[in-house]
């Protein structure tokens, strides 16, 4: 070839690969790397520290604790274990210096505690300096630290060494070194075990609340992978090497910087809460941290700890405002609840709120946001909704003047503040109601129930669990006229209205509660709503047949006691007359002694009749779930709804069952979001403390389900506390006092009164 044609063709080679280059260069700056959704310092996701293993459930640092926390975590679960040194220098993983604390040594030697001196302070107990490995490891069995959790699994588990901990293969190790002080005064030497033990073992992470022992490790580590920590204790408490607190401390991020990677603070160094429980603004700390490149992990999560009332008791919710809050994250969390801290980071966090979700489950709220608000009051249900619910619920109550109306209960002593009020005196006994005192909707006119304050309601309030003090009496009652044109106005799915003592009313108070419902649906717009749903709810037959004679809304059947089997019979019954069913969550997986102990073929049996299938009732507090869930509010949801495959919930908390319905993790599921295997935990409890066999729950029946028609409205009520007016007439002091009609039949009513007296003066005390 002529030699300019060669010329020709190399200039082209060089500039067709310019162009090449070029491209790529304006190619790589219009498609930066992606940048990380963490606010972590490194970018990546926050670490999970399992503390103690799975201690929220098992004994801490158990074989079963550690071993549970790595099957239902994050993959780089990273196991905490708190050093102690025994006699013979051996390090150990337990909670405590004192052996008493969670083991059974005093019952195995209960004459060897001992009184030391501990940072200063005088203590005396059975202390793990006082006993070799070879001793503990053949006569001391592990026990619960905390009294509140359940003593089922207690006795079971030895005394593991580090390098027990270690053969396990954990993803990561954490040493946690907190009374090198101590052990010194002792002549055992917890710098020299750290150098040998990591030497044998790997160890990720090492942390101390003592400067003097991070110091004297810093330079071996240096080169190393392990990770040095500085542990903050209280803000007031003195660091003993530097004689300095630890809120002093904190101030001089710079120093702490030249010894250590990152900091381990409580939780309310980051999120400080009032004395009321209620959420300050955040603090700097971890912006703080950052900027001097210092990792930052916070401590003391559990689920079944105090809360912020901001959480609603859903821990989740806690992690999310540590993790995903818009401003910064932590870069790990301290929790013996791994599995609630593994599906916040590896689920909810980062979620796309503005999203529905799937479709199952329904969520149906009870008495509105009952958990946030007073429950059906205008506030409950506005929260109701803006926190996912599918369905508002109405729970209707008729009153005196025949006005339909939503309220928790026919009985005013629940969720309003009557017996304080001055329509008090008018407390009575209906027997086909409740054997107990009452004073009831059809008592009063709609204005006086209107003057009423609402009461949130307590249901756990034996464990001193309250609901949202500062909204205890907030929002105002609603009639089902003003329910309805809040929901229309809504992008809801539908209303649920449950009617129940429908014959009564009929027969003795002369109200037609089903007709008044129907006329104000009709009246409200929802006879020819499309978009909406009206499903109408009631553990009576009779309710749903008139309905379905009258109208064209879905109907459900509420199994209002526990169940273990439903024959085919009562089936074809209840498919007569309903499209739905909400059972318990008993009828679904019993339990005994809040443990599960299997599964019922209940739900299975009405969906094969094509039947919908909704479970009530759901909460968050942690009291009211089987210990099968954890604690936590979201593995009971997952459980019912993948593992019961039921349709739908019924709860308190709308904004807990709406959130799952959002996660990432529902097309794969994680070992955090599986549900859980009924009766799972039974085989890790101590043969003795086995929970004994009861009597299974009964089987309903054609005969359960069955009743007669509703009966005629009556002309006149007879029971009605008072015919002849409307209601107490306001006395000269402005309040409502009894008619002349009222005082009359209170004087019939003398001699029970008495009796009654006790019991209405405790409940004025408990409301």
């Amino acid at each position: 070839m002529p030699t300019g044609f060669n010329q020709a063709m190399s200039i082209f080679r060089a500039l067709f690969l310019v162009c090449v280059l070029h491209s790529v260069l304006v190619s790589a700056q219009r498609s930066p790397r992606k940048a990380s959704p963490w606010q972590t310092l490194s970018g990546n996701e926050p670490l999970v520290i399992a503390r103690g293993g799975f201690s929220g459930l098992l004994p801490d640092s158990s074989f079963d604790a550690y071993n549970i926390a790595m099957s239902t975590s994050l993959p780089n679960v990273v196991l905490w274990c708190d050093v102690q040194l025994t006699k013979d220098e051996v390090g150990i993983c337990f909670p405590d210096l004192k052996l008493n604390n969670a083991t059974d040594i005093q019952s195995v030697s209960p004459n060897t505690s001992r009184t030391y001196l501990v940072n200063g302070v005088s203590m005396e107990g059975w202390f793990t300096v006082d006993y070799d490995m070879d001793f503990l490891q053949k006569n001391v069995l592990l026990f619960r630290g905390i009294d509140s959790r359940t003593s089922k699994f207690d006795g079971n588990y030895r005394v593991l060494a580090v390098e027990d901990v270690a053969s396990l293969e954990p993803s990561g190790l954490w040493l946690n070194v907190q009374h090198n002080s101590f052990f010194t005064q002792h002549k055992l030497n917890m710098r020299s075990y750290v150098l040998s033990v990591s030497k044998r073992v790997i160890v990720d992470y090492i942390s101390s609340p003592e400067v003097g022992f991070l110091r004297s490790i810093a330079a071996r580590f240096n080169t190393s992978k392990t990770k040095l920590v500085f542990r903050f204790l209280g803000a007031g408490d003195t660091e003993p090497s530097t004689n300095q607190t630890y809120g002093s401390l904190l101030k001089n991020l710079t120093f702490i910087k030249t010894f250590a990677s990152g900091i381990l603070v409580p939780k309310s160094y980051i999120w400080p809460v009032n004395v009321a429980q209620y959420l300050l603004p955040h603090t700097s700390v971890v912006l703080d941290a950052h900027k001097q490149g210092l990792k930052v992990y916070g401590s003391d999560f559990a689920n079944d700890a105090s809360f912020s009332y901001n959480y609603s008791y859903n821990p989740i919710s806690e992690y999310l405002s540590f993790v995903d809050n818009g401003n910064f994250s932590v870069d790990g969390v301290l929790s013996d609840f791994p599995i609630t801290a593994s599906a916040a980071i590896g689920c909810f966090a980062h979620i796309d709120n503005s999203s529905s979700g799937q479709e199952t489950p329904k969520v149906i709220s009870h008495n509105g946001a009952s958990g946030m608000f007073p429950g059906c009051t205008d506030l409950g249900y506005s929260q109701a909704i803006t926190d996912g619910a599918n369905y508002i619920d109405c729970p209707v109550q008729m009153t005196k003047d025949g006005i339909p109306v939503c309220l928790s209960s026919i009985n005013l002593f629940d969720g309003t503040d009557v017996a304080q009020s001055a329509f008090g005196s008018l407390s009575i006994i209906v027997p086909e109601i409740h054997e107990n005192p009452g004073i009831f909707t059809f008592n009063l006119t709609w204005e006086e129930i209107k003057t009423l304050k609402p009461v949130i309601s307590n249901p756990l309030n034996d464990y001193q669990l309250l609901r949202n003090p500062a909204n205890k009496n907030a929002g105002s009652f609603v009639s089902l006229a003003d329910f309805l044109t809040l929901a229309l106005s809504k992008p809801l799915s539908g209303v649920l209205i449950n009617i129940e003592h429908a014959a009564y009313l009929a027969e003795k108070q002369g109200l037609g509660i089903t007709d008044a419902v129907i006329d104000v649906l009709n009246k409200s717009g929802y006879k020819n709503e499309t978009t909406q749903e009206v499903i109408i709810q009631s553990t009576n037959k009779a309710v749903l047949t008139a309905f379905k004679a009258q109208s064209g809304y879905k109907r459900m059947y509420m199994v209002d006691e526990d169940i273990s089997f439903i024959d085919d019979s009562s089936i074809k019954d209840i498919k007569s007359f309903a499209d739905s069913v909400a059972i318990s969550k008993e009828s679904i997986f019993p339990s005994e002694q809040l443990f599960l102990t299997g599964s019922t073929k209940v739900v299975p049996r009405l969906k094969s009749f094509n039947l919908t299938v909704y479970a009530y009732l759901f909460r968050n507090e942690f009291v009211s779930q089987a210990w099968d869930f954890f604690a936590d509010p979201t593995v009971e949801i997952i459980s019912y709804v993948q593992g019961g495959e039921i349709d739908g919930v019924i709860t308190d908390f709308p904004a807990t069952a709406a959130s799952y319905k959002k996660t990432r993790c529902l097309k794969t599921l994680p070992p955090y979001m599986r549900p859980v295997p009924p009766g799972g935990l039974l085989p890790f409890i101590t043969p003795q403390n086995l929970p004994p066999a009861e009597a299974p729950n009964p089987v309903l029946t054609d005969a359960d389900v069955s009743e007669p028609p509703l009966p005629p409205v009556s002309k006149k009520g007879t029971n009605d506390v008072n015919p002849s007016s409307g209601g107490p007439t306001p006395s000269k002091s402005g309040g409502p006092t009894p008619s002349n009609a009222n005082v009359g039949k209170m004087a019939g009513f003398f001699f029970s009164s008495i009796s009654m007296f006790f019991a209405s003066l405790l409940l004025i005390i408990v409301i």
